[in-house]
């Protein structure tokens, strides 16, 4: 199987099945002797954890990150990072008298026909389960993209047809279903609690906003930056719609209307637009905007409700789920969502880095700077020693310096300057 590894400077590759004794994760890309905050990494994990409430999964895992390398004493150590998440509450019973069903809206079928194989237990590779590995691999990105002030903030802003109408980020983490309006989302948890009491599920938006972006990030053409976070977001099992900016409603926009008029904000001495239609992305590139990501959420495909579908015989059927399932999973995507788009905007940031890295350039002409003063120091040291009949064959002659400078291109004035004290003796 492929498409197991994402990204090009920040590489993620993740393992594992639902129903098997781990999921794991492996990170390459990673410099040495940076500092990794653990416990920020098991904080991210509790966030999307199952069985938080009676509106998620009754399925109970801790989580529980094990830090197997790459990682020594709080720093990196340069070498690839590999993480394993034990599965505490498997319970592949459940899904015996399922193997030989087609599930309407699962995999199996699908998995099947490619594979020739499928792994029935919970859906295995293509559970919800894997995404646990996207959020610790996200929360290492994160804490690399705070330190250059970069935030993601992610949240349900719609369940079924019930949609927020205010946006407060610290009301967030005061409701079950991470909603930034708390009278929306009394409403959404009430909807969620009555298609759950129908044995159905529901599905909704989740909206992420990226705060302090710096301009500059992407690609123009086939890596554009909405297109990886387009790619990362729609990775996710459940997710079948994106957007970014004004997104499908650009579809009824003039150009009058969408363009992003530019202004020059004196306070902070750059460019900003009046609007953000665009989501933050001009031309596959960062504009230093917000950038206004959202996606699709499908109902959870796994429902109490009877159905009819046929088996691998093709003999129709009539089957009931009993398993343990989210009757929405917009509440836990939103740490999915974010850990993607961490992974995305980390990526391309190195990348960045890769051309105009300033550090390392100061690095380079630091080093050639030593080197021309130990050449120097020879070249006195050597000179100082011949005897005063050598003393006018010292090299090049001041002139024959100046004269060679100048078809280098280097500065006269420049080259005067140090052609004089290297033969200021003379």
């Amino acid at each position: 199987m492929s498409g197991n590894l994402f990204g090009q400077a920040f590489r993620v590759m993740t393992f594992g099945e639902s129903h098997g004794p781990y999921i794991g994760l492996v990170i390459d890309g990673i410099k040495p002797n940076l500092p990794i905050d653990i416990s920020m990494i098991q904080d991210e994990l509790n966030r999307r954890r199952p069985g938080q409430s009676r509106i998620t999964t009754a399925r109970k895992e801790t989580d529980h990150v094990e830090i197997v390398s790459g990682i020594f004493e709080g720093k990196t150590t340069g070498t690839p990072i590999c993480m394993l998440i034990k599965n505490e509450d498997q319970k592949p019973s459940d899904y015996e008298r399922l193997k030989q069903i087609l599930r309407p809206g699962h995999a199996g079928y699908s998995f099947l026909k490619k594979y020739g194989i499928f792994d029935y237990r919970g859906g295995g590779r293509a559970s919800g389960r894997e995404t646990a590995t996207r959020v610790a691999a996200g929360a290492v990105a994160k804490q690399f993209l705070s330190q250059e002030g970069i935030s993601i903030i992610g949240y349900s802003s719609q369940v079924g047809i019930v949609r927020i109408n205010a946006v407060d980020f610290s009301m967030i983490n005061q409701n079950n279903v991470k909603a930034p309006d708390l009278t929306a989302a009394k409403k959404m948890e009430e909807e969620i609690e009555r298609v759950r009491q129908e044995g159905d599920s529901i599905g909704g938006i989740v909206e992420v906003v990226v705060q302090n972006c710096p301009a500059g990030i992407g690609e123009p053409v086939f890596d554009k930056l909405e297109a990886d976070l387009a790619k990362a977001l729609m990775s996710i099992g459940a997710v079948k719609g994106f957007e970014i900016g004004a997104g499908f409603k650009s579809a009824t926009q003039k150009g009058s209307e969408h363009n992003d008029v530019f202004y020059f904000d004196k306070a902070i001495e750059k460019a900003r637009t009046k609007t953000n239609n665009s989501g933050g992305v001009l031309g596959g590139i960062s504009n230093g905007e917000d950038l206004i990501i959202r996606i699709a959420v499908k109902p959870p495909s796994s429902i109490r409700k009877k159905q009819k579908t046929v088996n691998l015989e093709g003999e129709e059927v009539e089957f009931q789920i009993d398993g343990r399932h989210d009757p929405c999973i917009c509440p836990r995507i939103v740490p999915v969502a974010e850990a993607m788009v961490a992974l995305v905007l980390f990526d391309h940031l190195l990348m960045q880095q890769q051309i105009s890295d300033e550090d390392e350039m100061r690095s380079k002409i630091k080093m050639i700077d030593m080197q021309l003063l130990l050449l120097l120091a020879s070249r006195a040291e050597f000179f100082e020693k011949t005897t005063s009949k050598n003393r006018n064959e010292r090299g090049m002659s001041k002139q024959d310096w100046i004269n060679f400078a100048s078809e280098l291109g280097l500065n006269s004035e420049f080259s005067d300057k140090i052609g004089s004290l290297i033969h200021g003796a003379e």
